[in-house]
């Protein structure tokens, strides 16, 4: 019997508060969503990091001919056989350093024709040019300053490249989003707390005669609070639920389908689905606990029992 007047006054409270509990469902719902984006996109970052870190070498380019005619690169001239030998050996003895290749300024050469052989530039450079290097695969990518002290300046290197750097501006904007996120998200759900607040204090308001009849017959306050609660978990349950689908939905046009990302952009490693279905019952319990927190403080002041 309590349970069934329990549930007729949470459908009543919806009834009359339809607007209100509308307004907190898409508020919720949309910083449940910002907030399952961001992480997301964390997950992302994390992934493709993950993926190209381990992919990326540390190029340590040897000085040429071109580079000693230079001024300021290359004082002591190109590069000999007996220093690319010393360089080989030293980076073998090196614990942080997993593989070694060189490559010759061939098949540098041809490298680069094969990457930029329609513009205008591919068409005067010669494979003399082009400097010949070491390419170093480091078991943690992270420790390339150690291979950088090392060689940097040292006779017959012209320079010491991280190949991460040209990811990190990709990496730098992807959590700059994130950011951005995060605060949109917390905008929306400071304004989701203000309506589930309002909401509760006028249906407080609206029903004060029944919460003074059931006072004078003895009701506990657990048992006169309980609906007002009730209301608001249920208004952030709902938005909770939308937040889901919005998640799956996204996921589902920007990476699968849509959009399409997945096909179009195929050097990019994405998140699965099982990234997307781990996020959903944390997204589920803070719909359902967050309204049910808020409403449970805006009741110790608007509703004396």
């Amino acid at each position: 019997m309590r349970a069934q007047f329990v549930l007729s006054e949470i459908g009543v409270g919806l009834r009359r508060n339809l607007t209100m509990t509308f307004a907190v469902i898409v508020s919720v719902a949309l910083s449940l969503a910002l907030f399952g984006g961001a992480l997301l996109m964390r997950e992302q970052v994390s992934t493709m990091k993950d993926y190209w870190y381990d992919k990326v070498n540390v190029s340590i380019y040897l000085c040429n001919k071109a580079d000693a005619a230079t001024a300021g690169k290359c004082p002591k001239g190109a590069v000999t056989g007996q220093q690319k030998e010393q360089i080989q050996a030293d980076l073998e003895k090196m614990d942080i350093v997993e593989t070694v290749h060189y490559e010759t300024s061939d098949e540098a050469y041809k490298h680069y024709k094969e990457q930029y052989g329609d513009t205008a530039l591919a068409s005067v450079v010669t494979p003399d040019q082009m400097p010949s290097s070491f390419r170093v695969k480091l078991k943690d990518p992270e420790k390339y300053q150690v291979v950088a002290t090392a060689f940097a300046g040292r006779d017959g290197v012209e320079s010491v490249q991280d190949q991460r750097n040209i990811l990190q501006n990709l990496f730098d904007l992807m959590n700059g989003m994130n950011i951005a996120a995060l605060g949109v998200m917390g905008l929306m759900l400071v304004i989701a707390l203000m309506l589930i607040v309002n909401t509760v204090r006028v249906s407080a308001f609206s029903r004060r005669r029944e919460t003074g009849i059931m006072r004078l017959v003895g009701a506990s306050s657990f048992y006169i609070q309980m609906p007002f609660i009730m209301e608001a978990a249920f208004a952030g349950l709902l938005g909770g639920g939308v937040a889901c689908v919005l998640l799956l939905v996204g996921r589902y046009f920007l990476i699968d389908h849509g959009i399409a990302l997945a096909d179009k952009v195929q050097l990019i490693q994405f998140i699965g689905w099982d990234a997307v279905f781990a996020k959903l019952p944390l997204v589920i319990a803070i719909g359902l606990l967050m309204p049910a927190l808020a409403a449970l403080v805006a009741l110790r002041k608007y509703l004396k029992v």
